[in-house]
């Protein structure tokens, strides 16, 4: 397998966007601005309702794993705002429509305002509450299209605080690897535990970031051996997802995806950052419920029932496998290490071979707070979620 099929795989196995590696490490700033949730309530494509002029921020990919990130103000049927490529960092103008079924249409323009493109895809609001816009994108005059999906980040900060993307790309060629990570950053004035953050998600990345050099230079024997090209490099990639992000709570997931010269497929796994901004440290997944509540029993009693329904529901394509089920989510604390915050519930990860087999991917579940109510801490992180 090549490295850009090893990152397709990852990308698609995890929907995390990542950028091909650059020949000298380097860390870039691109801030997403707080999204503005005031306004008069309007008809949401696809249901609900959705604030006039509210926007919204997307990060995703478009082609072979092209990272993207986009800002959106919708107000009725209009759509405007920006995108740019990560690679790339130059912004540009988007105005388009949106009907009352979801189909969305923007045109993009360069600075003499000329067209340069199109986005057509469907406008959809999931379970969390959070829109994800799929589609396509092609040229002027063209008939070419390439595929794009979109998630919404949750991002409302009040007080000017930006999230900024720092990247860490480096190419060795004499150890004969490749490292593409990025992490997120808070900017701006705030309190004094956004840094806390910021030193806690920094101090995550970079250590793997160093122990994966380190174990290329301890291995660096190896890289004389034989191995066909397709294989002879290794690679490390990191990714990220914001799902929440308030002036007194933070969400992150984390993607990690990494290859070893010679290995049959590559390796990746989730891990998160949930920080509560308001008191400067780290969640952890039992400060969320009242002590000595059952909570681990409660979440595998969901995750475990929902798992066999998503099976079902797969049918013979699912990989599925009950037995794998119960074991891989169990009321373990080891089963609940990936978890993440929503302002409708906690999103739980189960990676690769957790509960099936590689070749399906990570599976995911969507733990309302409606199902967790008469356990959660009445006073804690989540109370402001749950009514």
């Amino acid at each position: 397998m090549n490295s850009l099929g090893r990152v397709l795989l990852i990308s698609l196995m995890l929907a995390v966007a990542g950028v091909t590696a650059c020949s000298k490490k380097s860390t870039t700033d691109e801030p997403l601005a707080p999204g503005n949730n005031s306004g008069q309530q309007l008809q949401q494509a696809d249901g609900g309702a959705t604030s006039q002029g509210q926007t919204k921020l997307f990060k995703g990919t478009i082609g072979n794993n092209l990272g993207l990130q986009m800002k959106l103000m919708r107000e009725g049927e209009r759509l405007a705002g920006s995108y740019f490529y990560e690679k790339v960092g130059t912004r540009i103008d988007l105005r388009g429509t949106i009907d009352p079924n979801g189909k969305l249409t923007l045109d993009e323009f360069d600075t003499a305002g000329k067209q340069t493109g199109a986005f057509h895809g469907n406008w959809k609001t999931e379970e969390t509450g959070l829109v994800v816009i799929t589609g396509n994108w092609k040229a002027p005059n063209s008939n070419k299209q390439t595929p794009f999906s979109l998630q919404e980040e949750p991002i409302e900060f009040s007080s000017g605080v930006e999230v900024v993307t720092r990247r860490i790309n480096e190419n060795n060629k004499k150890l004969k690897y490749e490292i593409d990570a990025e992490y997120p950053q808070l900017n701006g004035s705030g309190s004094p535990n956004y840094e806390k953050f910021n030193q806690t998600i920094r101090n995550l990345v970079t250590k793997k970031v160093a122990g994966f050099k380190a174990d290329m230079a301890s291995n660096a024997v190896d890289t004389e051996l034989e191995l066909p090209a397709e294989s002879a490099n290794s690679d490390l990639h990191i990714g990220y997802n914001i799902e929440l992000a308030k002036d007194d709570l933070i969400s992150v997931m984390l993607v990690v995806g990494s290859y070893s010269a010679g290995a049959a497929h590559p390796n990746s796994y989730s891990e998160v950052v949930n920080f509560d901004l308001g008191n400067g440290k780290l969640l952890n997944l039992s400060d969320l419920f009242q002590p000595g509540s059952k909570y681990l029993p409660a979440l595998a009693a969901y995750c475990i029932a929902d798992l066999k329904k998503q099976g079902k529901a797969k049918g013979e394509e699912s990989m599925l496998d009950d037995e794998w089920i119960q074991r891989g989510a169990g009321p373990e604390a080891e089963n609940y290490e990936s978890w993440t915050i929503g302002k409708r519930g906690l999103g739980i990860v189960f990676d690769a071979y957790q509960v099936a087999a590689y070749a399906a991917g990570p599976q995911h579940v969507f733990v309302p707070y409606s199902a967790l109510k008469d356990i959660l801490k009445p006073d804690g992180p989540l109370a402001q979620f749950v009514k």
